[in-house]
């Protein structure tokens, strides 16, 4: 569960536990999880950012594999972590293992769940929006297409520069609002030009920054989901 996901949207963490035991995996979600020491990172604040580090290491200790339904918090754990403490005799070998069995979420089903159905429904088209972080840091493209490629009703429709940034970028956004709007507009009219009844993508955060200019520049149709969302419905 990540921070996003907890404070503002806390149905995709449903969602992703609901793929999950539909996959047939015992999932535990540690009561004192907090938070991965991304926006700290981001934020050149290094010694906070191990010190969350070494904590959500010593929680998810335990675990088999540790499943993330945001390519930039998965990218964090598997990409930054090792940067972070490769200096760091005591801890190195500890966090390279968590980063090991650290996976996106939709990279996790297609790996290693072997999924032939998916609990979701979705009637319409669907246009999907490739998170940065989780493209450039983990390869997430395939992936989360292979499924929606599974989801009855649902059909694939492909916008315009998918793979272009939408402007959110964390604290990009806020030190340099004239800019992310203007990437945010853009990729809203690419959106725009699919017709979709949704737009779908891995990353909360960049849900949140085109819903938002969606919402500003009028269109109040277009729904806007996380890819965990669609694929696993709504609960029984």
């Amino acid at each position: 569960m990540t921070c996003l996901v907890d404070l503002m949207r806390p149905r995709i963490g449903f969602a992703a536990l609901r793929l999950l035991e539909t996959a047939g995996c015992r999932v535990v979600v540690p009561d004192a999880q907090t938070c991965c020491g991304q926006p700290g990172y981001n934020a050149g604040e290094f010694d906070s950012a191990r010190a969350l580090a070494l904590k959500l290491a010593d929680e998810f200790a335990d675990c088999e594999y540790v499943v993330v339904p945001s390519g930039s918090c998965a990218g964090m754990i598997r990409v930054h972590y090792p940067t972070l403490f490769a200096h760091d005799a005591i801890h190195r070998e500890r966090v390279a293992q968590l980063a090991a069995r650290t996976y996106e979420l939709t990279d996790f089903l297609v790996r290693f769940a072997n999924v032939t159905a998916l609990p979701g429904r979705f009637e319409g088209t669907l246009t999907y929006h490739d998170a940065c972080s989780g493209l450039r840091e983990l390869g997430i493209q395939r992936q989360p297409r292979a499924l929606l490629a599974k989801l009855p009703g649902a059909k694939l429709v492909e916008m315009p520069d998918a793979t272009t940034c939408c402007g959110f970028g964390g604290t990009f956004s806020n030190k340099y609002g004239e800019i992310s709007s203007a990437m945010a507009g853009r990729k809203c009219a690419a959106i725009g030009q699919t017709g979709a009844d949704a737009v779908v993508a891995g990353d909360l955060g960049c849900l949140l920054n085109i819903e938002g200019r969606l919402r500003r520049l009028g269109d109040d149709n277009t729904k806007v989901l996380h890819v965990a969302e669609v694929l696993a419905g709504e609960p029984e």
